[in-house]
């Protein structure tokens, strides 16, 4: 217990400046297994109040505060009984606790506590039932104590005495009995004395307790002064607080007059107005935003004052939006300068004299927005509903220049140079047109034109827009952190996008101020196409100058800190590069078609397909306009898409009925082709470079293989039929022994080809394929050189098929393989 105790004190209550008085082990009537430690403490300075604490114990062994009563709150402690067996006994405050003690002791000594204290400090106001009557036991509490005291005593020596024997009391009985009849006179003085020292404690007792009652009335009256003042120190520290809140609300809820009358007045003509709205909205925002309890706006005066602000408030909103609503609608209904002249130069309309005319009234869509935010999201939408005339009118005009310095009024008038017919392949306007002609030289012109008019479009509008995004961002506070806005613009300054049409999902702001700018800006899109569609009409590869313009001005844009990554304009020229790139790939099917379903005039000398002149002019014409782009991927897939269209196309000539040789016309082609890409380096069509490389040289070796089966005819026919008989699986010693076969016949066919025979059959192939080959190309001599080295080889087998199939017949050719190398050797040099 003396460990408990001293923890207590130690952990929970020295803290607290509380003194132990007692304390007992406890636990809910019923509930055994959830202990807790009933205190009774009182405050170690004066006035000292008495408290019963309920203490816990937690799982780490640590003492915590669970609840406090004061001891004045408690009205009744009920024992149940006094049996000592019940350990049972109720607390009555505002309600009962029922509680069972762990001793009889432990609960005897707690009630005692209580009721000396009750007897104290709260001149018996509590009323104790079932218990032991405790009132003597203040009066003789002394004497019971000395009592209990003497009676211990006489049980401790009862509990170790023992008894004599006849001899040992004879012993003493004779040595003692003179002592005992001399110190009878002096017992029998000391008892007196005892009595009367026991009357005095008994009268200072009384006299105590008569102090004591007396000292209870006086502690009485000083409980009452200090309770006296303790009010009177809550009524000082009430009004103090009174008057705090007096002066919080007569200062916070108090509009100065030039305030209320810059409001009520709402002068927004003039900057000065101006001004003073700003700074009494900022106040009046500052009164109506204050936090007051709600109970005050019960208070009449707080109510009448709250109700003047809302009055002030709604007429100043009102006057505001109808005066921003005129500027809107005037702004909008504005008139533009109509084109009289020729332009040399486009102009894109500015609209900064109409934002800084609205720029002074952002401190007050600031305000209006934190304050009604209701109202305030229709301003948006009016504004962008009045603009969106202006800029009708602005862009319409705007375009117009751009057609007409794109046209030009060559033919008259823009409706003239706009009906221009551009089919592919017409015959009005050819799309393959010789260099040096007169339409020639005006494709020239519209190519320089259409890149040089594109980009003054897209550079005149992306100020324009760009001005107009970021005015509404600050005047319709779409975005309200300007560090935010900072880091958007430096992240768009470094962002390199694979593809600039594809940009990322914008957030709740930039939706909000597409919005509204899709709606300012609802002709441009249109207008823009619309321009597009002249430009792609303008030359018949307009498409691939219109790609990579607007490519190249997205890139821009990007690279650019000036230029917004969320900026309206790079949506727009997205869904723009769109349709160029739509376009651009129906212009490459188209082309496609074209080249595979051209036919071969029947009168033409073909050498060159014009299905290969046409790749070659596109891929000359777009390497040009490619040469700086920064993104090609588009470009690779059309030159790809159109050599396999070449090349099918080519191959297609095998099934044509042409008159010349099919296997010569298309290693020509194959050649040119392979010299073509070779010149180019372009990465993408390496394949097919080396893919026309072997496709030429197959159809050279058929060409060639064919061209030398005329003028030895027979001969090869003879052999070829040999090695047909041989692969059947005739054995070679006996292939002599046929007919068909025999030495004479090999006799009679070697005999029809002599050597002046030979030579005569080579002039006539020289001249032959000298005529059909073209002379761009230069293949003769490739080809020539080709044939000798054929026929060379064919001669060579022709002998080891003789010496293996006609084994001691001594039947050889009539010329040899130096007779060729001279035949050869002789034609060339007589050509020459």
């Amino acid at each position: 217990m003396a460990s408990l105790w001293s923890s207590l004190e130690k952990e929970v209550f020295n803290p607290q400046n509380k003194k132990l008085l007692e304390a007992i082990s406890v636990w809910k009537t019923g509930k055994k297994k959830k202990m807790s430690i009933l205190c009774v403490v009182v405050d170690a300075f004066r006035p000292m109040q008495p408290f019963l604490v309920k203490v816990k114990v937690d799982r780490a062994e640590q003492y915590k505060m669970a609840y406090r009563w004061p001891l004045a709150e408690l009205k009744l402690v009920d024992g149940k009984s006094l049996d000592q067996v019940n350990l049972d006994f109720d607390l009555q405050f505002d309600k009962i606790y029922k509680w069972t003690a762990s001793s009889f002791d432990e609960k005897k000594t707690f009630i005692r506590c209580l009721w000396k204290l009750n007897h104290r400090f709260l001149s018996s106001a509590i009323t104790f039932v079932n218990v032991h009557s405790y009132s003597a036991e203040g009066r003789q509490g002394l004497q019971e104590d000395r009592r209990d005291t003497v009676k211990t005593e006489n049980q401790e020596e009862l509990s170790v005495y023992q008894e004599m024997t006849p001899k040992e009391a004879a012993d003493v009985l004779k040595a003692n009995l003179q002592a005992i009849i001399s110190s009878e006179k002096q017992v029998t003085q000391l008892m007196s004395f005892i009595d009367e020292a026991l009357a005095e404690v008994t009268r200072v007792e009384e006299t105590l307790q008569v102090y004591d009652e007396l000292l209870g009335s006086v502690k009485q009256q000083m409980d009452h002064i200090h309770q006296e003042n303790s009010l009177l120190h809550h009524i000082t520290s009430n009004k103090a607080k009174l008057m705090d809140e007096i002066l919080f609300l007569t200062t916070h809820l108090d509009l100065g007059k030039e305030h209320c009358e810059a409001l009520s007045c709402a002068d927004l003509s003039s900057p000065s107005g101006v001004e003073a709205c700003i700074a009494a909205a900022e106040a009046l925002s500052a009164c109506m935003n204050i936090q007051i309890q709600s109970g005050y706006r019960k208070l009449q005066a707080v109510a009448e004052q709250l109700i003047m602000f809302e009055t002030l408030k709604q007429n100043f909103e009102n006057r505001f939006i109808g005066h921003v609503t005129n500027i809107f609608e005037r702004q909008g209904s504005a008139q533009i300068p109509a084109l009289t002249q020729p332009v040399d130069k486009l102009s894109a309309p500015s609209h900064g004299l109409q934002h800084e005319e609205l720029v002074p009234y952002t401190p007050l869509m600031a305000w209006l927005r934190n304050a009604s935010p209701m109202l305030f999201c229709d301003l948006p939408k009016v504004y962008a509903q009045n603009l969106s005339r202006l800029y009708d009118k602005e862009i319409k005009a705007f375009f117009e220049q751009a057609k007409i310095l794109l046209v030009g009024r060559r033919k008259g008038s823009l409706q003239e140079g706009l009906e221009k017919p551009t089919g592919m392949g017409s015959r009005q306007n050819p799309r393959w047109s010789l260099p040096g002609s007169r339409e020639d030289q005006e494709d020239s012109l519209n190519k320089g034109n259409v890149i040089k008019t594109l980009e003054q479009v897209l550079r005149e509008l992306r100020p324009l827009c760009i001005a107009e995004q970021l005015f509404i961002e600050k005047f319709f506070q779409l975005r309200q952190n300007s560090a935010e806005l900072q880091v958007l613009e430096e992240e768009g300054s470094t962002a390199a996008p694979e593809d600039p049409a594809c940009a990322k999902p914008p957030s709740q702001p930039e939706e909000q101020t597409a919005q509204l700018l899709s709606e300012i800006f609802s002709s441009l899109d249109p207008e823009l196409r619309c321009f597009l569609d002249v430009c792609n009409k303008a030359h018949p590869f307009s498409c691939l100058q219109i790609l990579v313009t607007l490519n190249d001005c997205i890139f821009e844009m990007w690279g650019k800190t000036s230029a917004l990554p969320s900026s309206f304009l790079n949506t727009v020229l997205g869904n723009m590069l769109l349709l160029a790139k739509s376009s651009f790939n129906k212009c490459i099917g188209t082309l496609c078609k074209e080249i595979e379903e051209a036919k071969v005039p029947s009168k033409m000398k073909v050498g060159i397909l014009p299905s290969v002149s046409r790749f070659e002019e596109f891929v000359n014409f777009s390497e040009a306009v490619f040469r700086t782009a920064q993104r090609r991927a588009e470009l690779d897939k059309a030159h790809l898409r159109l050599a396999d269209s070449v090349f099918n196309s080519i191959n297609s000539l095998s099934s044509a009925n042409l008159k010349v040789n099919t296997d010569m016309v298309m290693m020509e082609n194959f050649h040119h082709i392979h010299c073509f890409l070779c010149q180019k380096k372009i990465q993408c069509l390496e394949g097919k470079k080396k893919e026309a490389k072997q496709r030429y040289s197959e159809h050279m070796e058929k060409y060639v293989i064919r061209s030398l089966g005329q003028p030895l005819e027979k001969l090869n026919h003879f052999f070829e039929g040999l090695k047909a008989r041989v692969a059947q699986g005739v054995k070679e010693e006996e292939i002599s022994f046929q007919l068909a076969y025999s030495k004479q016949e090999l006799r009679k066919v070697i005999e029809r080809y002599p050597g002046k025979e030979v030579k005569r059959a080579l002039e006539i192939l020289y001249r032959k394929i000298h005529k059909c080959l073209s002379p761009e190309e230069n293949l003769f001599p490739v080809v020539w050189h080709a044939m000798e080295q054929e026929l060379l080889r064919q001669y060579r087998e022709f002998e080891d098929l003789i010496q293996r199939c006609y084994v001691g017949s001594g039947i050889t050719m009539e010329f040899t393989r130096e007779d060729l190398l001279s035949y050869f050797n002789s034609i060339t040099l007589s050509s020459m």
